[in-house]
């Protein structure tokens, strides 16, 4: 049996993995915004599950919440650093505030709950971090800028994180779906639309969403499965991708960005100091 501590519990990907877990015998700490989500489960799994409420951008929350956790459950195993944010519009669309909501969330809501739980997983010896990122952390879509930045920054972070924690029995790993069947791709925070995008990439893929056409191949219990599964490898991966789309879209990318980066080998060469 294993503990583990899940952010954004209470629907999606977050919810998904609770309900696993909790089915095979383990114990979740769950943390959300409105604890009463989880109230069916608390009333079928009992002390299996902790609960308490948490909103990720409010900082010493999330340090009194974990040491609450440690402090109830003994030792906590897994920390999934699942509670996200998903911002859709073009980078001229969006308001300042809903560009801060996107930073507040996914980078710094994410960045606190692994310094939060560092020094607790370093004191019991070991421990694994499971940081949620996206096929959008390595590929790119019109309309999708805020979201990739800050997919793109967590992931930065996460794999620097990686490189300092491994001597200390600790291992992380980034993971990537695709879009999911559970309604993210729909329940996104919109910007306001501006005329002048409407026959650009950015208005296609908005015509997309709109009228349902945009691919969802991912199903949230296989992937939530290959989450679970992930904690028995070891070493951790330092980077899971789990969907077709995922896999498609971010080997696209990394192929075009070594592609670019080769071409560009006598340049870079040429720039040396010469002794």
């Amino acid at each position: 049996m294993r503990t583990w501590f899940i952010t954004g519990s209470s629907a999606g990907l977050g919810r998904t993995l609770t309900e696993k877990l909790l089915k095979r015998g383990d114990r979740v700490a769950a943390t959300l915004r409105k604890t009463h989500a989880l109230d069916d489960l608390k009333a079928e799994y009992g002390d299996r599950l902790w609960i308490a409420q948490l909103d990720v951008t409010h900082i010493p929350a999330i340090h009194q919440v974990m040491q609450d956790a440690f402090n109830a459950l003994g030792r906590i195993d897994v920390i999934v650093n699942n509670a996200g944010y998903g911002l859709f519009g073009s980078v001229e669309e969006a308001s300042d505030d809903q560009i801060r909501k996107q930073i507040e969330t996914n980078i710094m809501g994410s960045i606190q709950i692994i310094r939060a739980a560092l020094p607790y997983l370093r004191a019991q010896g070991e421990g694994r971090i499971i940081q949620l990122s996206s096929a959008g952390g390595q590929a790119t879509y019109p309309n999708y800028g805020y979201y990739h930045m800050t997919k793109w920054g967590i992931e930065g972070f996460a794999e620097t994180v990686a490189k300092e924690i491994s001597i200390f029995n600790i291992g992380l790993t980034i993971v990537e779906p695709g879009a999911l069947r559970n309604g993210f791709v729909s329940n996104m925070d919109s910007a306001t639309p501006m005329e002048v995008y409407a026959q650009t990439p950015a208005g296609e893929v908005r015509r997309l969403i709109q009228n349902n056409a945009f691919p969802i191949p991912g199903d949230p219990e296989k992937t939530a499965q290959a989450i679970i599964d992930s904690v028995d490898v070891t070493p951790a991966p330092l980077r899971l991708a789990l969907g077709p789309d995922a896999y498609t879209a971010i080997r696209s990318s990394l192929v075009s960005r070594l592609d670019s980066l080769d071409a560009q080998k006598d340049i870079a060469m040429s720039t040396k100091v010469e002794e």
